[in-house]
């Protein structure tokens, strides 16, 4: 049995893994995932579900107490004012 990795399959050792159930959030239009890293406190992944290329972002914080609603809002807002609205791309 070869031990080499498959190509495009991530193993199981380097997976994020993911606290409670995902959040999806609609702000100005434009869904969002959002997921609390198990074994990172207070981080979260953002992942843009209705943009143009599959692209996301992360916010990193104190563990307690968890990230509110408007925060994670106020965080895709952030991130959605940077977007480059011709490419669909952080703005260089």
């Amino acid at each position: 049995m070869s031990t080499d990795p498959e190509p495009g399959v991530v193993p199981e050792r380097l997976r994020t893994r993911y606290q409670g159930d995902p959040v999806t959030i609609t702000v100005d239009g434009q869904d969002f995932r959002v997921r609390r890293r198990a074994d990172e406190p207070g981080t979260y992944d953002f992942d843009w579900l209705t943009g143009p290329h599959r692209y996301g972002f992360g916010v990193s914080g104190p563990a307690e107490p968890p990230l509110s609603r408007p925060a994670m809002e106020e965080a895709i807002r952030d991130f959605l004012a940077q977007i480059d609205p011709a490419t669909g791309y952080l703005a260089e």
